[in-house]
């Protein structure tokens, strides 16, 4: 590692805050995304800023697109990137709004303060109707939706993914979280709603 690099530090790594929490797999997966490169900008200035640098915005609970990377709108002026397979082209967005003068919003520090799980599996469905009260079914729910609401007795933003459903947390519920996830699950297993 190069003198002065960053070293993150996420919380199911060794080390971090749930170090030692199990993430389930089998019916149910659970799986942790939050060392995947993310970036959001917040407040006044950055949805004109983004669609200036060429990146197409959704409506606001809507995801969209761009390069790769999927574009959510959690507000008017608040806007998140997960670029779970395209680093590079988050990294020139990020470079470009650093090195941007005039009105461009904030960071609104998601990289640092989100967990990003992923739930898939077979039993997928009986266990987010278990974990949060809204009808994700996908005739009610689709795949460009985001949910602002709670899932697992916290607040989150959900949307489906091709494997599942991604939930966006903050990073120091990850323990707890994983926890809810696998009493839902063995209940499940055990035959109990």
């Amino acid at each position: 590692m190069a003198a002065g690099a960053a070293t993150h530090i996420y919380p199911f790594m060794p080390g971090g805050a749930a170090d030692g929490t199990k993430l389930i797999s089998g019916a149910v997966v659970l799986s942790d995304l939050t060392g995947k490169p993310c970036f959001g900008l917040k407040g006044g200035g950055s949805a004109a800023w983004l669609t200036a640098q060429g990146v197409p915005l959704p409506a606001v609970n809507r995801i969209g697109d761009h390069r790769g990377m999927r574009v959510l709108r959690l507000g008017n002026e608040d806007i998140l990137f997960l670029a779970e397979n395209a680093g590079e082209t988050l990294a020139q967005i990020k470079a470009a709004w650093h090195t941007a003068v005039g009105p461009k919003g904030y960071s609104s520090w998601r990289e640092e303060g989100w967990a990003w799980m992923r739930l898939s599996g077979p039993r997928l469905a009986e266990a987010m109707s278990g974990l949060c009260a809204l009808d994700l079914r996908p005739e009610k729910f689709g795949a460009d939706d985001i949910a602002q609401t709670r899932v697992g007795h916290i607040e989150a933003v959900t949307f489906r993914s091709p494997a599942g459903f991604d939930i966006l947390f903050d990073i120091t519920a990850s323990a707890y979280f994983a926890r809810a996830v696998a009493a839902v699950a063995g209940r499940q297993h055990r035959g109990h709603p």
